[in-house]
């Protein structure tokens, strides 16, 4: 996780470290299939873009979507996490055989650390 700006107010330093929180919990609900623990994540108005299932707006919404792409047998293996003010980026791999694919997500938060948003990019080599 980047260090945080003296500068910044202990609010927003703590906002952004409950965010980091929610989006490792994220992975892991996801992980087990808890969508109801996953949906207390998120904002009401969350929006999601990934290009496995393109955009979903909304808590009920994008719940569904996850439903649908992760859960078991699937695995969310993190590399790294990068947290800067509202916004933070992961890397890692997502592996349900016979799939293993390498991906960054780049998160925003709301005011109060919920997950407002997120988009995916798979790593795919150019033709």
């Amino acid at each position: 996780m980047a260090g945080y700006d003296s500068r910044r107010s202990p609010r927003a330093a703590a906002v952004t470290s409950i965010g980091v929180d929610h989006v490792r919990l994220s992975y892991d609900y996801l992980d087990a299939g808890n969508m109801d623990a996953y949906g207390s994540l998120l904002d009401d108005n969350v929006e999601v873009r990934r290009p496995d299932a393109g955009h979903s707006q909304g808590r009920v919404q994008v719940q569904r979507l996850h439903a649908e792409v992760t859960g078991p047998p699937g695995k969310h293996l993190l590399d790294q996490i990068i947290a800067d003010g509202d916004s933070i980026v992961v890397t890692g791999r997502f592996v349900r055989p016979p799939v293993d694919v390498e991906f960054v997500d780049v998160f925003t938060l709301s005011d109060f650390g919920l997950l407002l948003g997120y988009r995916r990019y798979y790593y795919v080599a150019p033709n």
